[in-house]
């Protein structure tokens, strides 16, 4: 009976030892917000084809036949995006023009890897 109980004991050492998270909570909740705008099949789309847009950019009225939503859907999909921080917002006249932040898809790849 001795046995299992030291058995036991080192299992208890070995296992149930705390480790140090590998994110940051702050850095969790950034992120999360990312990957939740990004978990949108919808968003990857407008990301998509404003990243392939003419100088990396796209005007909101030229996003709304490709995903076949209309301006106020993709207008409200843009938010989610640019309160993400995976597009900036200009505005144009009455038009609004979205590019990419190329550093927070590399940031969100980055994570994903680190993992």
């Amino acid at each position: 009976m001795t046995t299992t109980t030291t058995v036991a004991a080192d299992a208890r050492e070995t296992c149930c030892t705390s480790a140090a998270p590998a994110v940051s909570v702050q850095d969790a909740l950034r992120m999360a917000t990312v990957f939740k705008a990004m978990g949108d099949p919808t968003r990857v789309r407008l990301l998509s084809l404003i990243a392939s847009g003419e100088q990396g950019e796209a005007c909101v009225c030229d996003l709304t036949d490709p995903v076949g939503l209309s301006q106020g859907t993709v207008s409200h999909h843009m938010r989610i995006l640019a309160e993400a921080g995976l597009v900036e917002r200009e505005q144009r006249g009455k038009w609004a023009y979205y590019s990419v932040v190329r550093p927070a898809l590399d940031d969100a790849a980055a994570a994903l890897r680190a993992f």
